[in-house]
């Protein structure tokens, strides 16, 4: 029997990571010794596995993101049914978010990590993978854009995050859960295919590298770290702001005079539920931020707002209507 061909990319973090001494572990293992230790993974597929970085989640980029994803285009183009990627779990929501923008393929793309390194007991990554590479395969999983597969569960890149920073349960959808679930080895979705259309680049624009700051608001903010943002040096930034998106007074004030001169986005930092529109009229609101100049995020979280800003400004100057349009369509279900 042929068996299905899945490329598997490893870029580090703990599914990856190794200790000399049994005690503190770094990235060490390589895509093929992370495909090795998978049983049952032989007799599911034929893996073509490549190393293609071996990082700390943490010091991963947007750059190293898009250079995978010109490698796992290249694989695609090279036969392979679907392509699974493995990193550190601290920026993954934001890794596959950021594919996700870019990926224009059928096929799977599909993110997965670990909570526990190869060494822990009850280390999670070989199941992490072996459903990933069922996720990539499965025929239900094609339309689907990127996908994020963790503690047998399904999650569209737009709406995951790790909301947990030790559990093997990390990863949550908080808006509107889960898609899909690998029950006994099934890939499972309880809705159809169906996605936002991919941006597009044009050539040569992958080699960008927009400067989009995220700032969060506090309790007594004055502004004073918008402030100090010179707007010759950054291409755009996104405010994570209380409730549906608000912030002080004066830190409005600030808002207004940013978003004079660069695009300026406002998201919730709470973890769920969207900017509001038309609620408050007070200094700070979302109606008042919206007045100043400022987009609001939708029901995109502060990090995927940054990075749809990112995405925007890699392709040149972003004008308001543009920006305000992207996040009307992207920023919602």
């Amino acid at each position: 029997m042929t068996l299905p061909t899945v490329a598997i990319g490893a870029l580090g973090g703990t599914i990856a990571s190794t200790s000399t001494d049994g005690t503190e572990v770094v990235p060490t293992l390589s895509a093929t010794a992370l495909a090795a230790a998978v049983p049952g993974l032989a007799e599911a597929a034929t893996v073509r596995a490549e190393t293609l970085a071996t990082l700390p989640s943490p010091s991963l980029d947007e750059p190293t993101v898009l250079r995978t994803l010109s490698w796992a285009r290249a694989a695609v183009a090279a036969g392979a049914q679907g392509v699974v990627l493995t990193q550190g779990t601290d920026t993954l929501e934001e890794s596959a978010y950021l594919l996700d923008l870019f990926w224009e393929r059928p096929e799977p793309l599909v993110l997965t990590g670990a909570m526990r390194s190869p060494q822990a007991a009850g280390a999670d990554g070989p199941a992490n993978l072996l459903t990933a590479v069922r996720c990539a395969l499965a025929s239900a999983s094609r339309e689907r854009g990127v996908l994020v597969a963790f503690d047998d569960e399904l999650h569209q890149a737009r709406w995951v995050a790790k909301t947990d920073s030790m559990s093997t349960g990390a990863f949550r959808s908080p808006v509107f859960g889960p898609i899909g679930r690998c029950v006994e080895g099934e890939i499972v979705y309880g809705v159809p295919p169906g996605r936002t259309p991919p941006l597009h680049l044009a050539a040569g624009q992958e080699s960008g590298d927009p400067r989009v700051p995220l700032v969060a608001t506090y309790l007594g903010d004055d502004g004073y770290v918008l402030d100090a943002i010179r707007p010759e040096d950054v291409d755009g930034v996104v405010i994570a702001g209380f409730g549906a998106g608000h912030v002080s007074a004066r830190m409005a004030e600030a808002v207004g005079r940013l978003a004079r001169q660069v695009p300026v986005v406002f998201a919730s930092r709470t973890g769920s539920g969207p900017t509001g529109r038309a609620m408050y009229g007070y200094p700070g609101s979302e109606t008042d931020l919206l007045a100043r100049g400022a987009v609001g995020a939708g029901w995109l979280s502060p990090v995927k707002a940054r990075l749809l800003l990112w995405a925007l400004a890699l392709r040149g100057p972003v004008a308001r209507a543009d920006l305000a349009s992207a996040f009307e369509v992207r920023g919602r279900p």
